[in-house]
């Protein structure tokens, strides 16, 4: 029986993979004359393989986070077959057509975070070190956020920024879900952030909107969006980006430009236009790996040797979509600048103080919990209260979280935070009910159901409820029975 079920599965998965090449041979077709044209100028002898690789099947990724696990400890317990992404430390390739990850109690725990192999290449190419001030510009969703979050390990300052509070929405989503605790999440135009932050970050990441022609093969609604006029369009914006991203760039600093395109003019034309905002700017070359192309100085008017760095992943030569690639290094100066907001921004009588009933809520629920926390690093706004140790003064810009979330007092109780149950291990607080992968109460917490307690001798009252080993969420034992505290917002479907 097991055989046939085996048998029958293979067969499914060989059927979709036919149609999904079936499907993705019509949509080639479709691909507009003037961007095959461009193509074709591109790549020359390589074009053939290019549009071959349309009749391929997309791959899926899945980047483990690092903050909560090892890598080597996510190979014993990954539920799944993985294998090893050969150009991303802790990236592996996993079978979307026949598994989903996002379903998995894992993925509710931020383990991992799933996203297109190339997609992973900018983070895991800037040099971010500990205690460094990291700005990811244009952050939503937050793949890339995660994983600067991740290579900070909870030291210095992450400021992750949108302009679309909509689409950071999602970003905050997922920095909560990591367990980020050193965060800015802030939905500014660069200007005004440049205004704040001048001069201000060790690392910046910019991964451009731009036309998204790399993501063709991926997404054939890209296609339809795209028109002769998109790369310039972009490439507009995106020099306007970079104008300010440059201010923000601390001395000695790294900043790394990508895109999703193949377009010179959104590539190399705007990182010629980042070498003349500053004449302390340099490329550098970028961590190789086999399939990396070149950047092309011959596809831009007065390109130089230097752009030969840059690095642009094709889908005929990599495991992955489209991508590009520039690191830039700012070089030490003794110049001095005038940062108008730097008082501001430093200022930290500002901050809001927690009432004495607020705190003596707050500090009966602390006396449970394992973690050092300085009351002075403290925030309260209307009863909710925040964790922004190190994190700056942002009065003056808008932002939708500063630090960490951890929870609201209410009535002489505190309700701690999913955000704050993401963000401790399960040895840091004092009762907790730790279920295995495969308990059917871990699905149905997930689901926002009430769960029975039998068989635990947990204390009542509040609770951590992990999944082998893992934090999901808080839940409210009474007897033998949890009532689900877990957010209603981030629920399994």
């Amino acid at each position: 029986m097991q055989e046939k079920s085996k048998f029958l599965a293979n067969e499914r998965h060989f059927l979709y993979n036919w149609l999904k090449i079936c499907l993705k041979g019509i949509d080639k077709l479709k691909l507009p004359t003037d961007y095959t044209d461009k193509m074709k100028a591109l790549l020359g002898d390589e074009y053939p393989a290019y549009i071959d690789a349309f009749s391929k099947p997309r791959l899926y990724g899945l980047r483990v986070n690092t903050l909560k696990i090892s890598t080597a400890e996510f190979e014993k317990i990954c539920p799944f077959p993985i294998t090893k992404i050969p150009y991303i430390d802790n990236g592996y390739f996993y079978d979307g057509d026949l598994y989903q990850p996002a379903k998995h109690p894992y993925y509710f725990a931020g383990l991992y975070y799933l996203q297109d192999p190339s997609a992973m290449t900018p983070a895991s190419r800037i040099p971010v070190s500990r205690d460094n001030k990291v700005l990811d510009l244009c952050a939503a969703p937050g793949g890339k956020s995660t994983e600067l979050a991740a290579k900070l390990a909870g030291t210095g300052l992450l400021v992750a920024n949108d302009i679309s509070a909509k689409r950071a929405k999602a970003l905050q989503k997922n920095i909560e879900l990591f367990g980020v605790r050193n965060s800015l999440i802030t939905t500014e135009y660069p200007e005004k952030l440049s205004r704040f932050f001048n001069g201000y970050f060790d690392r910046i990441l910019i991964d451009a909107p731009c036309s998204g022609e790399g993501m063709f093969r991926k997404d054939p609604d890209m296609i339809k969006a795209w028109d002769t006029d998109s790369p310039k369009k972009y490439a507009a914006m995106q020099k306007d980006i970079v104008k300010y991203a440059v201010l923000m760039l601390a001395p000695g600093g790294y900043l790394l430009y990508s895109t999703c395109t193949f377009s010179p003019l959104e590539d190399e034309e705007t990182v010629m236009e980042i070498l003349r905002l500053d004449k302390r700017l340099s490329l550098c070359d970028i961590a190789p790996y086999e399939g990396f192309a070149k950047g092309r100085p011959d596809v831009v008017k007065n390109g130089i040797s230097d752009l030969e760095k840059c690095v642009r992943i094709f889908p005929h030569k990599m495991d992955g979509e489209g991508h590009f690639l520039a690191l830039f290094h700012m070089e030490e100066s003794d110049e001095t600048h005038t940062d108008i907001a730097s008082s501001k921004r430093n200022n930290k009588s500002n901050k809001k103080k927690i009432s004495k009933e607020d705190l003596a809520s707050f500090e009966e629920f602390r006396s449970h919990l394992k973690i050092n926390m300085d009351t002075k690093d403290i925030e309260s706004h209307e009863g909710m209260l925040f964790y922004d140790k190190n994190i700056p003064e942002a009065k003056g810009l808008s932002f939708l979280r500063k630090g960490l979330f951890l929870g609201e007092c209410k009535k002489k109780r505190f309700e701690p935070s999913q955000a704050l149950a993401m963000a401790i291990r399960s040895d840091e607080y004092d009762n907790i009910l730790n279920l295995s992968a495969d308990d059917d109460r871990v699905i149905r917490y997930l689901k926002g159901e009430t769960i029975s307690a039998e068989g635990s001798d947990e204390n009542d009252g509040l609770i951590l409820i992990c999944v082998d080993g893992y934090p999901l969420g808080w839940g409210k034992k009474q007897r033998q029975t949890i009532k689900n505290k877990y957010h209603s917002g981030w629920r399994l479907m």
